[in-house]
């Protein structure tokens, strides 16, 4: 992971006598206390999920953080996300439940490699994912997320070559979409490149009727049967405006909890992946570090603190505002 953050890993604590309920309980006292706001990615357990103030993607939560009107923010999510969020409000406190909660996408683009990149290509813009480190964006000239990618794309003049980093997949989903001929940095999500193309054929030949439904970051193959691409937040308009009653879901598993409460009359089933475990759906390790104790351990000791270092965040900030004028 790189930047620098401060705190320890919080190991599991003694947090007798509390239930869940009552660790849920202590954790909206907490967080009144402290004027503090929980954010948390739909990709998040449930517990997390329905205690946060506000659950979103990438570009929905880049924007509360912006507007957080608190002292600290709380981010239920991966490390980049919370690095994103004290890029936009430098003056705020911003922690983490677990610090190690990092990206396998962010993790496959480093930054010494990546500038040396950028370096050999110097005529080209260069357009990041945020779904990437702080040392990342502070090389990028937009950033973009998956609601957004294809606008930020286009406001670029056709005459000048693009570099898209790090997603791959994304990145070849794009130029199909815009005609853009963009040179990809070869990095991937393990998350959303777990599917398996043969289990979901099968899966459909039990539910005729169901939709198969994308994430961008999936590999080409997947996207090219799906009858709707999109972020995470799309894929849950998706499927509340569908006349479709029945979804094959193409993303990590905890995007259900969320699209159940849109659409409880609708049955949804998470797309398989191709190794056998007990699950059978993608999940993300990574997102799944934060539990409901490290939240309350969290906010009561107010650390993990996300804390990159101030030169890359001004380098940063600049990306990351272009990419939010662009999408009001």
């Amino acid at each position: 992971m790189t930047g620098t953050s401060t705190g320890q890993r919080m190991e599991h604590q003694d947090i007798n006598p509390f239930t869940r309920e009552e660790l849920g309980q202590e954790i909206c006292r907490l967080k009144e206390q402290k004027n503090a706001i929980i954010l948390a990615h739909y990709y998040q357990e449930h517990a997390i999920q329905d205690l946060a103030d506000f659950i979103g993607d990438s570009l929905g939560l880049s924007r509360q953080a912006e507007k957080a009107d608190v002292d600290l923010i709380v981010f239920a999510g991966v490390h980049f996300m919370a690095e994103t969020a004290k890029i936009l409000n430098p003056e705020k406190k911003v922690i983490i439940p677990d610090i190690n909660a990092s990206c396998s996408l962010a993790e496959s683009c480093p930054p010494q490699e990546f500038r040396q990149f950028v370096d050999a290509h110097p005529d080209h813009v260069v357009i990041t994912y945020i779904n990437c480190t702080a040392d990342i964006k502070a090389m990028s000239d937009m950033i973009c997320t998956s609601s957004n990618a294809e606008k930020v794309i286009m406001s670029v003049p056709e005459s000048q070559p693009i570099i898209f980093a790090p997603d791959c997949n994304l990145g070849k989903y794009l130029i199909k979409k815009t005609g853009r001929d963009m040179l990809l940095w070869d990095g991937t999500c393990v998350v959303h490149e777990a599917f398996s193309m043969d289990k979901i054929l099968e899966l459909h030949k039990m539910h005729p009727e169901a939709q198969f439904i994308a994430h961008p970051e999936s590999e080409g193959h997947l996207l090219d049967i799906a009858s709707y691409t999109g972020s995470t937040a799309g894929m849950i308009k998706y499927v509340k405006s569908s006349p479709s009653k029945e979804f094959i879901v193409g993303t990590e598993v905890g995007i259900l909890h969320q699209m159940r409460k849109v659409v409880p009359d609708k049955v949804l089933i998470p797309a398989p992946i191709r190794e056998d475990n007990t699950c059978a759906c993608s999940e993300c390790a990574y997102m799944k570090l934060n539990t409901l104790e490290k939240l309350y351990l969290c906010l009561r000791d107010e650390k993990p603190e996300v804390n990159p270092d101030p030169g890359i965040m001004e380098k940063a900030r600049l990306p990351i505002r272009r990419m939010l004028e662009l999408s009001p």
